[in-house]
């Protein structure tokens, strides 16, 4: 896997390549760029299809000690991603992890032509439901990590409320969460890197400020929110929708907010018909 080197530390990335239209796609927290694996194959053909693997918990190498990995400063690093790799006019799309609103409040949204918000922390709602808030409070305790992750060695442990059973209406592969989670599992310098970002969120009023600089983004963007979701509000898509001025907004049955993992097909399906009748 090719590697950039940042401010923060190495990053991973897979890169398909190619000359057509870019697309960079983000996953969220203890999870990696394979979060996409059943939807980038439909868009490798006529897309040139990034996925950098950001500090969130999932990663492989870990950041430099005393790094600023809070959410403004991850959202530096997808920045600097974007400008390593001389990206520009890209469609980026999220899920699970909210960092948009920080890129456009931060002044750092200049190289993003399109916007896809599918199911990701938006407005105040970081951490997210049940299982942001759980994993927050083990990063507050001493070894609380440590035995959070440790526990999501048992496979049932993983299907429960606190952890990640309302993330996605069918379990994610063993194979794919065995992947996300070996990183914290069995490196404290991940762990580290993990709690600075959980612990590093800005107070309430300061997050509903960055959401207000997504009115700022003139280019096209879609909202495509799981119908099912019980960690991402539903009526947060719908306020996302209406804050994008030029924003379309769909909902996608059968889905929590893992969508690439729920219902691969029919969010490929959307990408595909944004990214046809619209232009960076």
């Amino acid at each position: 896997m090719p590697q950039l080197e940042l401010s923060a530390g190495v990053v991973d990335y897979e890169d398909t390549g190619g000359d057509g239209p870019v697309v960079v796609l983000l996953h969220g927290v203890a999870m990696d760029a394979s979060l996409w694996d059943e939807v980038v194959p439909g868009l490798s053909g006529e897309y040139r299809c990034v996925r950098p693997v950001l500090p969130l918990g999932g990663h492989r190498r870990p950041m430099r000690a005393g790094a600023d990995l809070s959410v403004p400063g991850v959202a530096r690093l997808v920045a600097e991603v974007l400008e390593r790799l001389d990206l520009r006019r890209v469609t980026l799309v999220l899920n699970d992890w909210g960092g948009a609103q920080a890129l456009f409040a931060l002044g750092l949204g200049e190289r993003i032509g399109r916007l896809v918000l599918t199911s990701c922390e938006a407005f105040d709602n970081y951490p997210p439901g049940l299982p942001g808030r759980n994993l927050v409070a083990a990063a507050r305790l001493p070894g609380g990590l440590a035995a959070a992750f440790g526990l999501l060695r048992l496979r049932p442990a993983r299907r429960l409320p606190m952890t990640w059973g309302r993330m996605s209406l069918r379990p994610v592969p063993a194979r794919l969460m065995d992947g996300w989670l070996r990183p914290a599992q069995t490196s404290p310098e991940i762990r580290r890197d993990l709690r600075a970002y959980l612990l590093g969120v800005p107070p309430r009023e300061e997050l509903l400020r960055w959401a207000e600089a997504l009115r700022e983004f003139e280019g096209p963007a879609l909202v495509a929110w799981a119908a099912e979701d019980k960690v991402m509000p539903v009526e947060h898509g719908r306020r996302l929708a209406a804050l994008l001025p030029r924003a379309a907004y769909v909902e996608i049955a059968g889905s929590r907010t893992l969508i690439p993992v729920d219902q691969p097909a029919e969010l490929l399906a959307h990408l595909r018909d944004f990214l046809a009748r619209t232009d960076p």
